[in-house]
């Protein structure tokens, strides 16, 4: 199987349940308590960044799917890449690859600018991640800090950009609680 014998399709909402068990097969059931899923936990995957490969004989064989993160104070937005998933028994054959050359050419052309992710540098590099700079981003939870790796789709968007790493509606909780200790109450 090379990347000419297999279509890439959107993800749609009867396909969830066959991409959790895609995911369970990949991954193991403990992929749930890592620091990148309390990321998506509660969020919803960026409409149109969601992407799945069939097999005629093997059905579903790979999935991808970005998030919406916030940034540091400022809200800096930036996308979550993950999970990607390859059925185990068809990895090392492109799939993973087009799934993410599909994903982040769609992300360019919606206007975002920034991609992180935590996942092995040697594989990631292939389409251009690479380490974040040591104490630039502070994830939710534990992280290798040599797994956690960022791309620009837009050249210079990780300069700028420092703090802690949030889901959406996390950041809008945690400014909200900024914003409640700074009021002054009334008499």
């Amino acid at each position: 199987m090379d990347s000419d014998s297999f279509e890439i399709l959107p993800v749609s909402h009867g396909d969830q349940a066959e991409i959790e068990d895609l995911l369970d097969l990949s991954f193991g059931l403990g992929r749930r308590v890592k620091t990148s899923y309390r990321l998506r936990e509660g969020q919803i995957a960026v409409d149109g960044l969601s992407f799945l490969v069939r097999d005629s004989a093997l059905g579903l064989i790979g999935a991808i799917s970005f998030w919406n993160l916030c940034i540091g104070h400022e809200g800096v937005p930036a996308l979550l890449l993950g999970p990607l998933a390859v059925h185990p028994d068809l990895q090392g054959r492109g799939v993973g690859r087009a799934l993410m050359t599909r994903g982040l050419d769609k992300a360019r052309e919606l206007g975002h600018q920034l991609v992180i992710l935590v996942g092995d540098r040697p594989y990631y590099s292939r389409v251009g991640f690479d380490i974040v700079p040591d104490g630039q981003l502070l994830m939710p939870g534990p992280v290798d800090p040599r797994r956690l790796l960022y791309l620009e789709l837009t050249p210079g968007a990780l300069a700028h950009v420092h703090g802690q790493v949030l889901s959406p509606g996390r950041y809008r909780e945690s400014t909200a609680e900024r914003l409640s200790a700074l009021a002054v109450p009334h008499g």
